[in-house]
């Protein structure tokens, strides 16, 4: 069992959890993620690491609540039952900073995307590098550590679908229209949103990485749910990324396969909150 030292809500649907699990973390990277099992008999849940004090060893991830399984992460309060990690392939350009140190990166977030987002920039910051983010979400309320964000980046664009903060439309909208200062891009967020993001820096031949964690289900590769199609080959999420070229990417099979199990995770999401007394 983990220790559980935080677990409250930072939206109307998404959740900050920190936990002390040093071996975890240990040697992680940004931009790898970790398996969490709330109870023994619960399903293992992959998350990006939104943070991490290694020195202490304590753990941050950031989740939304979308079904049974974090629904029931979210009344846990003492303990956790497992944490894994770290598993998956650190980003290319923290990995390697010093092969893009004359590069201009901008980083594009979407809703929860931004947790995964803010250590690749917080790391790349200690490295010497200015990196700005354009950050979108529905609506004002969704949009989350906006201070972490902003203490990190050079700049900080923002756009929501009603226009509450920031800029009204999309992100794809403040891309396009910075595109000419940046070299690199680097996107994370729902799959549609990756997929339109992509097809902008394509036409400006814009390097693009994109993470498909989304389509990640058990992290381990032997589900087989986050199988996607990069260059017309079968690739894992899970153990070949999570992140890929952006360019590479058959985003309408990605979102496919993300609709697979979609009547079973109703019918158990509304069992959990049956059983925990929630509407």
């Amino acid at each position: 069992m983990y220790k559980i030292l935080k677990n409250e809500k930072i939206s109307p649907n998404s959740y900050l959890m920190e936990v002390v699990a040093p071996e975890a973390i240990r040697n992680a990277m940004p931009g790898q993620f970790v398996i969490l099992m709330g109870k023994e008999d619960s399903e293992r849940i992959p998350l990006t690491i939104y943070d991490m004090d290694q020195e202490k060893g304590i753990l941050s991830v950031i989740y939304q609540v979308i079904g049974a399984s974090t629904e029931e992460l979210s009344t846990l309060k003492d303990e956790i039952f497992a944490v894994v990690g770290p598993l998956g392939n650190a980003n290319e350009i923290c990995a390697h900073p010093e092969a893009f140190k004359d590069k201009r990166i901008v980083y594009v977030a979407g809703g929860v995307g931004i947790a995964p987002v803010y250590p690749q920039v917080k790391y790349l910051k200690e490295k010497g590098f200015d990196v700005d983010i354009i950050y979108g979400s529905r609506e004002k309320d969704l949009l989350l550590i906006r201070d972490k964000a902003e203490a990190v980046a050079r700049q900080v664009y923002y756009a929501t679908d009603d226009g509450s903060f920031g800029e009204k439309g999309f992100v794809t909208t403040i891309l396009e229209r910075e595109i000419g200062n940046y070299d690199i891009c680097v996107a994370i967020g729902p799959i549609i949103m990756m997929k339109n993001v992509a097809a902008v820096t394509k036409k400006y031949g814009i390097k693009t990485i994109v993470s498909m964690n989304p389509l990640m289900v058990d992290g381990s590769g032997m589900c087989g749910a986050c199988r996607c199609e990069i260059e017309g080959k079968p690739k894992f999420a899970c153990i070949d990324g999570p992140e890929f070229d952006g360019h590479q990417v058959n985003y309408d099979l990605a979102m496919k396969r993300m609709n697979i199990y979609k009547e079973e995770e109703k019918e158990k999401w509304e069992q959990m909150k049956k059983s925990l007394g929630r509407n």
